[in-house]
């Protein structure tokens, strides 16, 4: 999104753990070369932002010292409340004028102070009128933009792209399914605090944003309803998820919970219809580990009246048969859209 190179790393942060990938791209496409998965240290990250850089950093260490990788440069992805994705329409104008102008735009849009704030924008192809030009503005508070940077560096790299949860994930489901033309097309990636929301039209991001679910809502009623520790609210959901035998309030919980964070995602599509002049999802598709939670997807698909799909990052991405097994592909594929869609980034592609 800010800065770019060649030949990099992809690097997912979240709350709950760490992905990296590494990816060899020719012209016979993509093949991965390397992944590594370590869980988040605790209380290290917060809602997108990086509490303890040196925590993280020396996790990120071993992940590069256990894939054995010789690349120096890094994509990684902000996600969270300080980061904001918003299309706008302005008039139609020249696009060397189109900077000069985000930045005014951004003082009306974003509810950040413009002086704290970095900025980039994207130049969307549709528009509903001919004297009007549609524009995605990406807008990242200063201070995160730091905390990325920083947490880079420590491990001993270079932050050459630091892009948005949400393109990352775009870009790994463009490179795997195409552009779907003459569809509104959703995906939902379901973490641990967060889930990504993107929209894409014409194989364009129209509309991303992150809302404040994912599988830290389940563990936490588990704990409120049953009188239990997190960690062991956290080992009955996990039981749950894996068809284990739990007791039967654990599965009212769950239920219940789906029907919350169900709610949250029906606000986000009615926030989309409201934005968008009353665009619909054709499809949405789904990923991130906390979408296995048990009867979610069904929930979500009988409130909605979505079809829902499972997103595969490996659909087109191949991966090096001699290191990856298709059962080890199948376990990391709920938790590599983001990261497989950063390690396919290079210098002077499209955010």
């Amino acid at each position: 999104m800010f800065f770019k190179s060649k030949k990099v790393i992809g690097l997912d942060i979240g709350t709950s753990s760490i992905k990296l990938a590494e990816m060899d791209i020719s012209g016979k496409g993509a093949q991965l070369l390397s992944f590594g998965f370590a869980p988040t240290p605790p209380n290290s990250v917060s809602g997108g932002e990086i509490v303890d850089i040196a925590a993280v950093g020396i996790s990120i260490q071993n992940l590069i010292a256990e894939v054995k990788s010789k690349r120096k440069n890094l994509a990684t992805a902000m996600w969270g409340t300080a980061v904001i994705v918003k299309k706008i329409t302005i008039p139609k104008m020249d696009k060397k004028l189109v900077r000069d102008q985000i930045r005014f735009e951004a003082e009306q849009y974003i509810p950040f102070d413009i002086n704290n704030i970095s900025l980039a924008h994207h130049i969307l192809s549709t528009s509903a009128s001919p004297d009007t030009m549609d524009i995605l503005l990406i807008a990242a508070q200063n201070e995160l933009v730091t905390q990325y940077t920083q947490v880079i560096e420590f491990s001993g790299l270079k932050c050459s792209v630091l892009d948005v949860s949400g393109f990352a994930l775009a870009n790994s489901f463009e490179v795997n399914y195409g552009k779907f033309p003459g569809e509104v097309v959703g995906i939902l990636n379901f973490g641990a605090s967060i889930t990504n929301f993107v929209v894409l039209q014409y194989g364009e991001v129209i509309f991303c944003r992150d809302i404040p679910v994912g599988g830290a809502n389940y563990t936490n009623e588990i704990h409120k309803a049953m009188g239990v520790t997190v960690g062991e609210a956290e080992a009955l959901k996990l039981s749950a998820v894996s068809r284990r035998d739990v007791p039967d309030e654990v599965h009212s919980v769950i239920s219940a919970t789906n029907e919350a964070v169900t709610e949250e995602i029906r606000s986000s599509l009615d926030f989309l219809s409201a934005t968008t002049n009353g665009l619909t999802l054709n499809r949405c598709f789904y990923t991130g580990g906390s979408s296995q939670t048990s009867g979610l997807i069904e929930t979500i698909s009988r409130v909605t009246g979505i079809p829902m799909e499972p997103f595969n990052p490996f659909a087109k991405i191949k991966a090096n048969p001699k290191k990856f097994s298709p059962e080890y592909l199948a376990q990391i594929k709920n938790f590599a859209g983001v990261v497989t869609g950063l390690a396919l980034r290079q210098e002077g592609d499209g955010a």
